[in-house]
């Protein structure tokens, strides 16, 4: 991500249909030094790692408040304030019996992990019917159903992790092949087992599909997990959700009389049934129940044509409190340096860049977000509970993890080609004498990790970019060291910390293109929707019908 110095305004709607890069005019500098102020403020020992919910959230609230006022946006919170609360819950099970199932018995944490989301204290699934529903997936606009003709109330769900292309080479196929969509995220998984009306739900691990090992799913499934809290008290969730190992599985299949390849390959084509395992499932567990609340923050620049059609800019302000110290004597506060101080700091500038500029025809909303690291709790429950109708949200921008270094000559679309956003991408990259370039390990499903998904898995085209490796200064070989540096290293570490040293050229020609692509929106008159047949096409026109 990154970009340098002037910014420019808006494109016409016209021309951007017809695929025509027009001149626009001079907008304010960009203001570095207040990006460099905001991360080296935002990551110092004062501000102890940003942990919501802890006694320094209330510094961080009341300094991005002033600087949201300092920059000239209007409070955009709740009752006319800068605030929106976050009910939150944390759920940390424990007392795990094994999963038995006839005579298998599957130990915790070796074979299988499993939690509620519920807010109740004793989880008990008894003598539960099993059955291997494939990848879990009901996609109707492909035609395909893993739950074709079973009634799942009172059962397991043991479904497959990613989706049926992922073993593709290149991106074609129902799925889009080797490129991981929303189907193949577990997030999606547990949650259509439970509109499926399924007691319990457990995904088959499997290294290179799920993009991390057995030992991340186990460290990550073992302790807290976090939830928004609202009146359903997560009673729409299954009773209980988790993982079991590939031999678990494998041993399971056996236990069952069941050919697992066989079955595992059937799943990978369409018209695959879903296939009762003969066999039942016991386990229980208890659950530590904990609330909690934190805020997002919120401030507007109201348009002056359209003001009930709405922009968002977003970025997560929280991090990770403490961490364990990288050696000793070192360190301990996780700073969060770039994961996400430099979002913050680009999403205060793009405010003053816009407020400079006056404002646009609709109305542009910038929210710094709370407990991403926990799950994108902020950007779920705002999008559970938004301050500004989604049916009026036009599209939005978010910035997260904007990496210090060079300018890059090229972009991707993170997510792929998913929707007429990708257009308006293209056509400012030519304009700024940039090229596409490709997204890296398209299989991980980047697109789904970060506070973007919330608004866009409920039909809120967002735009989610990344600055490539092939760098003005150093070429490829730069840019993929300076990734590797980060992400073998600092990433989620005390490391990751602000340093006066570091070359601003490329998040200053990040957050350019981010004003500029977020620009077109606010200025435009276009709605733009998914790709047919994408996974959030369906949601996108339903919200949108009313208007028509």
């Amino acid at each position: 991500m990154s970009r340098s110095l002037f910014l420019i305004a808006s494109v016409g709607a016209a021309a951007l249909a017809a695929g025509v890069a027009i001149a626009a005019p001079s907008a304010p500098r960009l203001d570095v030094p207040l990006m460099q102020r905001t991360v080296e403020t935002l990551a110092s020992d004062a501000y102890e790692g940003r942990a919501p919910s802890t006694p320094v959230e209330a510094k961080v609230l009341k300094y991005l408040i002033a600087q949201m006022k300092a920059v000239g946006l209007k409070p955009g919170g709740e009752k006319g304030g800068w605030l929106h609360t976050v009910p939150t819950v944390e759920l940390t099970s424990g007392k795990h019996t094994p999963i038995t199932v006839g005579g298998l018995s599957l130990n915790y944490g070796d074979d299988y992990v499993a939690v509620t989301f519920r807010e109740v204290p004793k989880t008990q699934i008894t003598d539960a019917p099993m059955v291997f529903v494939g990848y879990g997936i009901n996609a109707p606009e492909l035609g395909w159903n893993d739950y074709a003709g079973v009634d799942m109330r009172g059962k397991v769900a043991v479904i497959l992790i990613n989706d049926a292309d992922w073993m593709a080479q290149d991106e074609t196929g129902t799925f889009k092949g080797r490129r991981m969509t929303y189907y193949g995220r577990w997030t999606y998984k547990f949650e259509e087992a439970a509109r499926q009306g399924a007691t319990g739900a457990l995904i088959i691990h499997d290294t290179f599909p799920a993009a991390y090992g057995w030992n991340v799913v186990k460290s990550s499934w073992s302790g807290a997990q976090y939830a928004v809290s609202d009146n359903k008290k997560g009673m729409d969730n299954a009773q209980s959700v988790g993982w079991i190992s590939q031999s678990a599985a494998q041993r399971l299949f056996a236990t069952a009389g069941k050919d697992y390849p066989a079955l595992v390959e059937a799943a990978r084509h369409k018209g695959f049934a879903p296939v009762p395992l003969g066999v039942k499932a016991s386990w229980s567990f208890d659950t530590a129940i904990r609330r909690s609340t934190s805020h997002n923050v919120v401030g507007i620049l109201p348009g002056k044509v359209a003001p009930k059609e709405y922009v968002l800019y977003s970025a997560h302000w929280d991090h990770l409190g403490l961490c364990a110290p990288e050696a000793k004597g070192s360190d301990r506060f996780c700073h969060g340096a770039v994961d996400n101080a430099t979002g913050v700091a680009a999403l205060l500038a793009l405010a003053k860049a816009n407020v400079q500029a006056g404002p646009a025809a609709r109305s542009q909303v910038f929210v710094a977000l709370t407990l991403e690291e926990s799950g994108l709790l902020g950007s779920e429950y705002y999008a559970r509970h938004p301050l500004y109708p989604l049916a009026q949200t036009v599209g939005g921008v978010n910035m997260d993890a904007l990496l210090p270094g060079g300018a890059s000559r090229d972009y991707a679309m993170v997510g792929g080609d998913k929707s007429e956003l990708s257009d308006i991408f293209r056509n400012v990259l030519n304009e700024q004498g940039l090229r596409e370039g490709p997204e890296e390990h398209v299989e991980r499903g980047h697109y789904y990790r970060s506070d973007h998904f919330s608004l866009a898995k409920r039909g809120v085209p967002m735009f989610d970019i990344s600055r490539g490796s092939d760098l003005v200064a150093g070429g490829r070989a730069a840019g993929e060291a300076a990734a590797r540096d980060y992400n073998e290293i600092r990433y989620h570490q005390p490391s990751d910390a602000y340093a006066p040293d570091w070359d601003w050229s490329g998040i200053s020609q990040d957050v350019r293109l981010y004003y500029r692509l977020g620009r077109v929106l606010a200025d435009g008159r276009m709605w733009p929707n998914w790709r047919p047949g994408d996974e959030f096409r369906a949601i996108r026109d339903a919200s949108r019908k009313p208007r028509k």
